[in-house]
């Protein structure tokens, strides 16, 4: 048992990985060709958070690991596969309700870490990206990254999902981490500063974080942000499109 749960492990490691370096790397070209010099310079800052990221994609791998194991072998999870075990209109609630509960994890265990002696020890990895680069969505300290590491695989034991809702979770959480750090808003314009963009979180948010520390702590929306007085609205983050 213990054999198969380290390979388990090992290959989501692996994939937590893959998927970092072409989530990153895709983001990082789009920027070149869209912003080119835009991380003119940054070469050094950016080796750095691949070596964090890729620290951190091997830490996210083992508590993944352990549930996707526990789910093949044992029916640990709430995770199911057969797409009639619950009506499809749960499919999209079950998605909004990782994501709800995801981002109340994230918004105040985020916010924790900005204490000073927690900041100095683990969260000053993540601020050292200054600006943040399409490289820097994982780069923690081994601290942060636990904290990051567990919340998903939790949900799995609590709150039933379809594994194809699960992986649309998981993309938004890769989509979103990347896109909030590229440095430059791709989101359009009516999207970022129209109603939606009131209560989801994009670059133009999240930079402002980095600029400021003391605000935006949120990861997909601004509900926590608003409702604890930390909203510090809108910060000037490249160009949106049109």
């Amino acid at each position: 048992m213990a054999v198969a749960i380290l390979l388990s492990a090992l290959a989501m490691s692996a994939i937590v990985a893959m998927r970092y370096v072409l989530s990153s790397g895709g983001f990082a070209l789009i920027t070149h060709v869209r912003e080119p010099g835009l991380y003119r310079g940054l070469d050094r800052q950016i080796r750095r958070e691949i070596g964090w990221s890729i620290a951190s994609a091997l830490i996210y791998g083992v508590p993944a690991g352990i549930v996707a194991w526990g789910w093949q072998a044992r029916g640990w999870t709430r995770i199911y596969s057969d797409v009639q075990a619950w009506p499809l209109w749960y499919l999209p609630l079950s998605v909004l309700l990782y994501l709800l509960a995801h981002d109340a994890w994230f918004y105040w265990t985020h916010r924790w870490m900005h204490q000073p002696r927690l900041f100095r020890v683990a969260h000053a990895v993540h601020h050292a990206s200054r600006p943040p680069t399409a490289w820097a969505a994982m780069s923690f300290h081994p601290w942060e990254a636990l904290t990051g590491a567990v919340v998903i695989p939790a949900l799995t034991l609590l709150i039933p999902i379809h594994v194809a809702a699960l992986a649309t979770v998981l993309t938004i959480m890769t989509v979103m981490g990347v896109t909030n750090h590229m440095g430059w808003e791709m989101f359009p314009r009516w999207l970022v500063q129209g109603p939606a963009g009131r209560w989801l979180i994009t670059a133009s948010h999240h930079q402002r974080h980095h600029d400021l520390y003391a605000c935006n702590y949120g990861l997909y929306f601004r509900i926590w942000d608003r409702l604890c007085g930390t909203d510090g609205g809108l910060g000037k983050c490249g160009r949106a499109r049109a």
